[in-house]
């Protein structure tokens, strides 16, 4: 008899239970929802991007939020973007229309519906119409500290004000930098993840938390995935997934990996091959091309090194920041191409060039900042033309 009142009383406070979480999150007839969709074919894309969507069965409407737009007309763009000034805001659009959008690149999309009160989407809906207001709806973007997927993550833990648990994303600890070659490395964009880790600087390398992680569309996904959230009731406080339900809206259709077969890493090797094979030669003719070679290679990394300085204290980019791609594309290269390499205190130049080089390459696995391996033969090239160049210029004194 006891065992069946016990049953009772466990199918009464299961259904009151269940009958409350229904009444909190079903009575206002308001469904929100995440949208993670693949990454596409452009750079830009590279990394998918994440929307709301508000479906209010009262109102009949449907409703995308998304925070990764930007006026591409804009008649100073290109300038705001590479100084870290462009302005990206939120825009509202139609779920259909956003749906469109993404099938015509042939780019999938999952919903997850979350578990919210009515309460709380109500507030939740407010925070997102005042954001979208004109006055309110610009912010700067930066890619990994606040883009169009934190501020959904951080708009919902806002609004939602329930204690969130989420479980670790990744084993042991990632950087972004390492997020970042995940994508470029399945896309096949080596040799734009070459050009990123020049510009980029040590702040990349930093080991991130669970939430850090979620900057990325796929990694916020995974961590709605596994969070739950903590909700009182009239009994008692109870635990439940964030994630009500998840369902594919569109499948991808372009391929999930492709491959470059001329990569940087490869191209560099070679040339540093050939390149160190021709220094040990005698011959006039292949001597004087090296000289050209010289002066075309050394202004080339001077450049590099103008652009990340620029990049370092012109801009407003926090990951350009404590470059060591400097100790390797010094600026001061841009300038001694211009000047004869036989003076004597250009010798002196290109042995301080090749002691600091010889310095980054013992140190290369111990740095801060996580070197391109496409770079290693390059620096390899610093390494040996300095030494040669400074030689060069110490014989020919003797003979003068």
């Amino acid at each position: 008899m006891k065992r069946i009142v016990s049953i009772f009383f466990c199918l009464f406070f299961s259904v009151q239970l269940f009958a409350q979480i229904t009444d909190q999150t079903d009575s206002c007839r308001i469904q929100v929802s995440l949208l993670t969709c693949t990454p596409g074919a452009e750079l830009y894309s590279t990394f998918g991007h994440s929307a709301l969507r508000i479906v209010d069965s009262t109102k009949g409407t449907d409703i995308i939020y998304n925070y990764g737009t930007f006026d591409f007309d804009d008649p100073n763009f290109y300038s705001k973007f590479v100084r870290g000034k462009l302005l990206y805001f939120v825009s509202v659009e139609q779920f259909q229309d956003f749906k469109a959008a993404y099938e015509y690149e042939k780019r999938g999309i999952t919903e997850q519906i979350l578990y919210l009160s009515c309460d709380k989407k109500q507030k939740l809906i407010a925070g997102l119409e005042e954001n979208a207001k004109e006055e309110n709806k610009y912010y700067k973007y930066d890619f990994v500290r606040d883009n169009c997927t934190t501020r959904l993550r951080d708009i919902i833990e806002k609004f939602s004000d329930t204690p969130y648990s989420t479980k670790p994303l990744v084993e042991g600890t990632a950087t972004f930098r390492e997020l970042i070659h995940s994508y470029l490395d399945k896309s096949g964009q080596s040799w734009s993840e070459l050009g990123i880790d020049i510009l980029l600087g040590a702040p990349l390398d930093r080991k991130l938390s669970t939430k850090e992680i979620q900057f990325l569309p796929d990694y916020l996904l995974k961590g709605f995935d596994s969070t739950t959230v903590a909700e009182p009731t009239l009994f008692t406080r109870f635990r439940t997934t964030l994630v009500q339900q998840k369902k594919l809206i569109l499948p991808p259709a372009l391929p999930s990996e492709t491959s470059s077969a001329l990569s940087p890493l490869l191209i560099f090797s070679i040339l540093f091959l050939l390149i160190t094979v021709l220094t040990f030669s005698r011959s006039p003719g292949i001597q004087t091309a090296l000289n050209i070679f010289d002066k075309i290679f050394f202004f080339t990394c001077g450049v590099l090194g103008m652009l990340v300085l620029f990049m370092w204290f012109g801009t407003d980019h926090y990951t350009c920041r404590n470059n060591f791609n400097l100790a390797w594309a010094l600026p001061t290269h841009l300038f001694i191409v211009a000047i004869s390499f036989k003076k004597n205190w250009v010798k002196k130049y290109f042995r301080i060039v090749f002691w600091l080089t010889t310095a980054l390459l013992l140190c290369w696995f111990f740095l801060p900042q996580q070197m391109n391996p496409a770079l290693f033969p390059v620096v390899g090239m610093v390494f040996v033309r300095s030494f040669f160049i400074s030689k060069r210029i110490a014989t020919e004194a003797l003979k003068h």
